[in-house]
């Protein structure tokens, strides 16, 4: 999963401003094809992953959960064979309740050290799937840029790049460089403040289910639980 998110990084990091001069040096958006084709394999990649992780958290938590119950009993029989005076068979049951207690442990912290890794992808897919949306937007757009520049018989390979264009090229294809500079740094923008708050709500349903496992862990031993 680390190697997915290093590429997923490289690619959500990507100079889109780097792209779109490239495919104005080369008079082409075969560059933006290629990224926008990249991100959408990477997409499918994330939310292959994101399911077989998602399944895994909620596989070890059915676990945990029966484990838990498995705790209760062996720590009420416990306490029911030492009120019988049956002392050899509750240290037997204590000595089992020890092990139960320990594979929770294990399981608690895979299960911590898995849903970790789905928010990090969930996280990911959120942002590549903003920069996907970006691209495909804008590539339209470009191409109409490079048809206006090669219409008008404007030397495309001499140029050095985007800010060329807007500073001594055509005025027109200058307008649509910059809009598109604009709408690219707008979008980028945006996508950055949709994870924010992404990474805000995953951090809120954090700590409300702990929250909520603590207040439960209080009922239980209040003897509250329905």
């Amino acid at each position: 999963m680390a190697t997915l998110l290093e590429k997923v990084s490289t690619l959500i990091s990507a100079n889109l401003h780097a792209l779109v001069d490239q495919a104005l040096k080369t008079n082409s958006i075969a560059v933006i094809d290629q990224y926008i084709r990249q991100v959408e394999n990477h997409l499918a990649e994330l939310e292959d992953a994101a399911a077989t992780v998602g399944g895994e958290v909620k596989s070890i938590k059915r676990k945990l959960n029966g484990l838990e119950q498995k705790e209760d009993e062996l720590d009420r029989a416990i306490n029911a064979l030492l009120m019988e005076g049956n002392e050899e068979t509750a240290a037997a049951a204590q000595s089992k309740l020890n092990s139960t207690r320990r594979l929770i442990e294990t399981y608690d912290d895979q299960a911590g050290r898995l849903q970790k890794e789905y928010q990090q992808l969930l996280d990911a897919k959120v942002k590549l799937e903003a920069r996907l949306a970006t691209m495909k937007q804008e590539r339209e757009e470009l191409q109409a840029l490079l048809e206006l520049a090669q219409s008008k018989e404007v030397a495309v390979k001499a140029m050095k790049g985007l800010d060329d264009l807007m500073g001594t090229g055509d005025t027109d294809i200058g307008r649509m460089a910059q809009s598109i500079y604009a709408r690219l740094d707008k979008a980028t923008t945006a996508s950055e403040m949709r994870a924010a708050s992404l990474d805000e709500q995953i951090d809120n349903v954090l700590d409300r289910s702990e929250i909520d496992g603590q207040l439960a862990e209080r009922r239980r031993q209040l003897g509250l639980e329905q």
